[in-house]
């Protein structure tokens, strides 16, 4: 069992920044991929960017060259660095991590709002 849990979203301007973090516990070393979604009210959870435990990275073209996945292997934490924010990148965030079983893990989420 791998326990995930989000931290770091809030209110910010348009153009401001926010940093997400993930952190890891439980069967920690299991872990292969991790991920950032976000869910809207009646959409579907959107995959926005990944990250290995290489550290390959790929993002949706939506966030490309504004957030940035990251991970600390030794906090066993995972960090999505969002930048140049927009009204739209409004949403629930979901911190994700797939283990080398093809378990899938999902942490509680984390409200983010752009808005002046």
């Amino acid at each position: 069992q791998v326990q995930l849990v989000e931290s770091g979203g809030g209110l910010v301007q348009p153009g401001g920044s926010l940093r997400l973090s993930c952190a890891a516990s439980g069967s920690v070393f299991s872990i292969n991929t991790m991920g950032w979604y976000r869910q809207a009210p009646g959409k579907e959870r959107e995959l926005i960017a990944t990250i290995t435990n290489g550290g390959s990275t790929n993002y949706i073209d939506s966030v490309k060259d504004r957030f940035t996945i990251s991970r600390d292997n030794a906090k066993n934490t995972l960090y999505l660095q969002m930048n140049s924010l927009k009204p739209e990148d409004t949403t629930t965030y979901y911190c994700n991590a797939r283990t080398e079983y093809n378990d899938s893990y999902w942490g509680q989420g984390t409200q983010v709002t752009v808005s002046s």
